[in-house]
């Protein structure tokens, strides 16, 4: 098992094929729920990569002071605030699997966009009441600017799609620039900039200790009243009373949430502290915009990619430095 790669979770058999593939036929593969108590601690300990969805879980208390040797612990999820990731061995490279779920998570995101543009959850409710608003107006999305945070894989994917619509597209990320074509393009110095512009506003950044509560009353504020918020990222990165208020105050101003503040897979439960779905100007769904038949083994399959570039020397995509986990 020397030079192993470790799977630290359950894996169906199609995904299991599909490392394999991304891996290489010339590194083995071991699977640690297939082991007994001695194979789980040789397996650790001699592992050059880890492969988990959530160490806390996939791991037993004392074995992630056996990882000695790896040169890349991977996370299959794009997003790993919910890991305790400093309790992880120092000195290991961790790597999230940024950009896995992109394209689902733009096809959501241009949904979630029409559905408040058109005002379709609206007017269903209105004909299940009887009115038929036929001259009350909606709105184009050509000619408008969608104004996007966070610029890396969701990002991007979101841009291509609303570009095709006519829309404008104007991006804040950490560096500042992109190779990807923008309109407009600042760093995260420029968010006030960004929010001004933003018809669409499209959150597909991470949450970090310098996201977290990012967008609260004043940057709301900032943005026009008639603007579409759309969060598919992480709830905390848009503080939720004052979106609840905003909402109650500008009714023209739509919130589309795909992301929660308490969800069942990070909290172990489903809570909002304000009554969102009781709003017309809100268009909620489960967190699921990544739920597609086929993601789950394409991010295996860039995951494995990304632990491939670790074994080969090369730098991993989407490390994550310290100062950007939550736990």
């Amino acid at each position: 098992m020397t030079g192993a790669v470790v799977v630290a979770y359950a894996m169906r058999p199609p995904d299991r094929a599909a490392l394999a593939d991304a891996i290489g036929p010339d590194v083995p593969i071991v699977w640690l729920m297939d082991l007994d108590d001695a194979g789980r601690t040789e397996a650790l300990r001699t592992a050059t990569a880890i492969l988990a969805r959530n160490t806390a879980k996939d791991l037993r208390p004392h074995e992630p002071a056996l990882i000695q040797s790896a040169r890349l612990i991977q996370f299959i999820t794009a997003g790993v605030d919910f890991v305790p990731l400093n309790a992880l061995p120092a000195g290991i490279p961790i790597a999230s699997n940024g950009g896995a779920y992109a394209a689902p998570m733009a096809e959501h995101a241009v949904a979630m966009v029409l559905a408040a543009a058109k005002r379709l959850l609206v007017e269903h409710a209105a004909l299940s009441h009887g009115a038929f608003n036929q001259f009350t107006t909606n709105r184009t999305l050509a000619g408008k600017t969608c104004g996007i945070l966070g610029f890396g894989g969701i990002g991007i994917a979101t841009a291509r799609l609303l570009r095709a619509f006519g829309m404008r597209i104007h991006a804040v990320n950490r560096r500042g620039w992109s190779e990807d074509p923008v309109d407009w393009i600042g760093g995260m110095a420029d968010l006030d900039t960004l929010l001004a512009a933003a018809d669409v506003l499209v959150i597909s950044l991470p949450l970090t200790p310098a996201t977290k509560d990012l967008i609260g009353a004043r940057e709301l504020g900032l943005m026009r009243p008639d603007a579409i918020l759309v969060n598919l990222a992480r709830g905390e990165i848009v503080q939720e009373a004052p979106l609840f208020a905003h909402l109650q105050a500008h009714p023209a101003f739509f919130a589309c949430i795909d992301a929660w503040w308490v969800e069942p897979v990070r909290h172990g439960a489903f809570r909002m502290d304000h009554p969102f779905t009781t709003l017309p100007n809100v268009v909620g769904s489960p967190h699921n915009s990544a739920s597609v038949t086929g993601a789950g083994t394409e991010a295996v399959r860039r995951a494995g990619a990304n632990i491939r570039r670790a074994l080969a020397g090369e730098t991993p995509h989407y490390l994550v430095g310290p100062d950007e986990r939550m736990m």
